[in-house]
């Protein structure tokens, strides 16, 4: 046999040969260029590129030959070599591959996956030559069928066929809708149930899963197998962070699924996650932190889903409630923040939120926000306000938390620079204020009410100013109190309360519409002057001339203008801008309410013009 240094002379040789068709100095070409490409790939499939010789090897891949296998593993050889792979496909060597999956011949559908598969790595060309040539769907059905013999060979082949599939589809999502659409997902999981010893399959099947999970399609179909089962009985059995990192990686993706969810926590996924966080809470190497943390995560993922999260709440009485519980108060942030997000998605019915207050939690989170006042752990604090806004909606809970004095906890944080926990903060306390002593106390806070007007302003969070002038809404409609209107007129609110009545919202518009009614009706000589600069006849001349407002927009805005009519400027401007003509129209509304308000509101004018 010729030694590899004489590549140029096998590459002359094997031309001839391969025209000939004589097996034997075939074969011992085929060994020359493997030999060489295992010494110097890249160098090696420079020269059978450039000797034309990729073209014969189409005509050699026909299964017959007993060369065929050692042909297929040569072009997985060179494949391997970015440079190679549009070559391959230009060259025709796809299709008589996808020909060649039909064997019988194991070595042969070994080395024709690794071709196909190296070929398709990261290669667009690649992919879409096995797409026409129907290879998919080959590779597939033999998945379905070589699935439950367990011996080494044929779990090699297994492997190799998965890993074709995974460079075929990877980041392609028509692709991986394809593969989906084949039902591949069943197969795979099959695969995974019976082959959990085997670390090299086993990997393939997360890898594979990990990309397809990323589709919404592939969801459902993944809901239907036991996916939940396998996956949770695999993580049980792994003690290297690295292969569990694989498995959270396709967890996560999978958990956002609500039917999914509910099987994992039924298939003790839960457990396992708590015993992580025990083992790893007081751990400051980085694999622990960084595990802990996923753990952590996805225990909240699944408490989205209000099937699962019912499941673990079990009345408050339950283990893992208990658990969660206690990370609250626990000196590691991530455990905090986990455990805040954890009683935030508990608090997503009042059954829960009341169980919750009655045993305590307000305490407890009130402790928390203590504990981040200073050095302000940002989503921390965002999450133990979400839990309090959660908390307080329940009628029965505002009371109790107001006595808790939840109040004075929340108002610590109105310094705060950061957008998302002053949103949580302004929600907060809106849920609280519906009683009228606490509106009232709110709303003579100085403090609080300038902070709001400042917030009204801002413009980049659209979030923050809307819930600010829902709040300022919120003080006058629960509080009726002239000392609070006074307070509102004098730190600059009512400009915002009059911009709030041009919502795009019903629901604030009419907040703001009531709001503004109390202050005519109760403080009109306080707020005429903003009332006026705040071109408020001309705003509610608009909403009543406007078809598009609706019965309730209408109704409060007529008996806004009523109320304007006791100020000598206001009933002016009102006088000026042909009020009549829009009321009257709005007798035959058919809303009653509204054509009833038209017929007061035009006697009102008719009398006062």
């Amino acid at each position: 046999m010729q030694r590899p240094d004489n590549l140029s002379d096998t590459l002359k040789k094997l031309k001839i040969t391969a025209v000939d068709r004589t097996e034997d100095s075939l074969e011992g070409c085929l060994d020359c260029l493997l030999q060489a490409l295992a010494q110097n790939n890249m160098e090696t499939s420079e020269k059978i590129q450039g000797s034309g010789i990729l073209q014969l090897f189409a005509s050699l891949l026909i299964p017959q030959s007993s060369c065929t296998a050692k042909v297929a593993n040569i072009i997985a050889e060179v494949a391997k070599n970015e440079f190679m792979r549009i070559p391959c496909v230009d060259a025709g060597l796809i299709s008589p591959l996808v020909q060649l999956l039909t064997s019988k011949d194991q070595e042969v559908l070994l080395q024709t996956g690794r071709a196909l598969g190296n070929i398709c790595y990261d290669s667009h060309e690649g992919r879409s030559a096995v797409d026409q040539a129907g290879g998919a769907q080959i590779v597939i059905d033999h998945l379905r069928s070589l699935c439950s013999i367990t011996d080494p060979a044929n779990e090699k082949l297994l492997t190799v066929f998965c890993g074709m599939l995974m460079n075929y589809s990877n980041e392609n999502d028509s692709l991986q809708a394809q593969l989906i659409n084949m039902g591949v997902i069943p197969t795979l999981v099959k695969l995974l149930g019976i082959h959990c010893q085997n670390a090299a399959l086993t990997e393939m099947c997360l890898v594979a899963f990990g990309n397809l999970a990323e589709l919404e399609s592939s969801k459902e179909q993944f809901a239907s197998t036991n996916i939940a089962e396998e996956l949770v009985k695999l993580f049980k059995k792994q003690i290297e962070h690295d292969k569990r990192e694989m498995i959270f990686e396709v967890l996560a993706p999978l958990a956002e699924n609500d039917a999914i969810k509910l099987q994992l926590v039924e298939a003790g996924l839960v457990e396992c996650l708590l015993e992580i966080v025990q083992q790893k809470v007081d751990s400051d190497k980085e694999d622990d932190i960084a595990e802990l943390k996923t753990a952590s995560d996805l225990m909240v993922l699944l408490l989205l889903g209000d099937e699962s999260m019912q499941k673990l709440f079990e009345g408050g009485k339950g283990n893992v409630f208990q658990r969660v519980l206690s990370w609250i108060p626990s000196n590691n942030h991530q455990l905090q923040l986990a455990g805040a997000l954890a009683i935030a998605n508990f608090a997503r019915n009042d059954g829960n939120c009341i169980h919750m207050v009655d045993n305590g939690i307000v305490e407890k989170l009130m402790d928390l926000l203590d504990r981040h006042v200073e050095d302000g752990n940002v989503t921390v604090q965002h999450a133990a306000l979400s839990a309090l806004r959660n908390l307080a909606i329940p009628v029965v809970n505002k009371a109790k938390m107001l006595s808790a004095g939840v109040t004075e906890a929340v108002l610590k944080f109105l310094k705060s620079e950061m957008p998302p926990v002053q949103f949580k903060l302004l929600g907060t306390l809106r849920m609280l204020i519906d009683a009228q002593e606490a509106a009232e106390q709110l709303g003579k806070n100085v403090k609080l009410v300038e902070r709001l007007v400042e917030w009204c302003e801002a413009k980049d969070h659209a979030g923050v100013m809307g819930e600010s002038n829902r709040l300022l809404s919120a003080l006058i409609r629960h509080s009726k109190s002239k000392d609070v209107i006074k307070t509102i007129v004098q730190s600059g609110g009512i400009k915002h309360l009059v911009t709030m009545a041009t919502s795009e919202h019903v629901i604030m518009q009419n907040e703001a519409l009531v709001a503004l009614a109390l202050i005519a009706a109760l403080e009109l000589g306080t707020a005429e002057k903003d009332l006026e600069s705040a071109k408020l006849v001309q705003i509610l001349h608009r909403l009543l001339a406007d078809e598009r407002s609706a019965p309730e927009i209408k109704y409060n805005s007529m008996v806004l203008i009523c109320a304007l009519m006791g100020s000598e400027s206001l009933h002016k401007e009102v006088q000026d801008l042909a009020f009549l003509d829009v009321v009257s129209k709005l007798r035959s509304h058919e809303n009653k309410s509204v054509a009833q308000q038209a017929s007061l509101t035009e006697q009102r004018l008719t009398v006062d013009s």
